[in-house]
């Protein structure tokens, strides 16, 4: 699929996210937040839900995580314009409060759409939501910054969880963890080494 219409068919679904009403999520939210950027990016950045900001402007990671995002994008080089950034969720819940189940649920289809149109060598889960949708079983104290291999409707792609952004405005130590990933990230897109597998590998459908 080339460029074009990959950017398309990722603007019939962020119509259709505005529209969506498959969990309550859509009474409180000003507007939806599908994502947004390159329809032929390597990397895909997954987070865990809109917040005010988002919310008011339906840009994702735009208030202050977003900063720190866009900054540890710098240290490798790379701008938004060439990753595609997304969320598990792509409504608001109500106070920033934590995804339910049943909300992640309800927006996975279009996720997994966009993944699946995307394509991106590299999928950078941010925060513990978007990690236990590819590794289920991890805890990201102990897997962040680490590669692994999975296979997602029958390709093979790598995860790399990593701390949510807004954790690193919290915890000095948490900040410092992600300026190192993400230059090991950057290290993956110059050579990318084979993957650790992991024993959380899974098939997606």
């Amino acid at each position: 699929m080339d460029s074009k219409s990959k950017q398309k068919e990722l603007q019939e679904i962020a119509q259709e996210i505005e529209k969506c009403q498959q969990c309550p999520l859509y009474k409180g939210a000003n507007r939806g937040v599908p994502g947004e950027g390159n329809p032929d990016a390597r990397i895909m950045f997954i987070g865990e839900g809109p917040g005010y900001h988002e919310d008011q402007r339906g840009i994702p990671f735009c208030g202050a995580a977003g900063k720190v995002l866009d900054e540890l994008l710098a240290l490798i080089s790379l701008e938004r314009k060439e990753v595609f950034i997304g969320n598990v969720t792509k409504h608001r819940p109500p106070g920033n409060r934590d995804p339910l189940p049943q909300e992640i649920e309800a927006c996975r289809p279009w996720l997994d759409k966009q993944i699946e149109i995307i394509q991106p060598e590299i999928i950078v889960t941010l925060g513990r939501f978007s990690m236990a949708k590819f590794l289920p079983n991890a805890k990201i104290s102990r897997v962040h910054g680490q590669p692994r291999s999975i296979e997602f409707r029958g390709r093979k792609m790598m995860i790399m969880p990593m701390y949510h952004p807004a954790a690193g405005l919290r915890r000095g130590e948490i900040l410092e963890d992600l300026k190192t990933d993400f230059l090991k990230l950057g290290e993956l897109l110059k050579s990318p080494p084979k993957p650790e597998p992991s024993r959380e590998q899974l098939s997606l459908v």
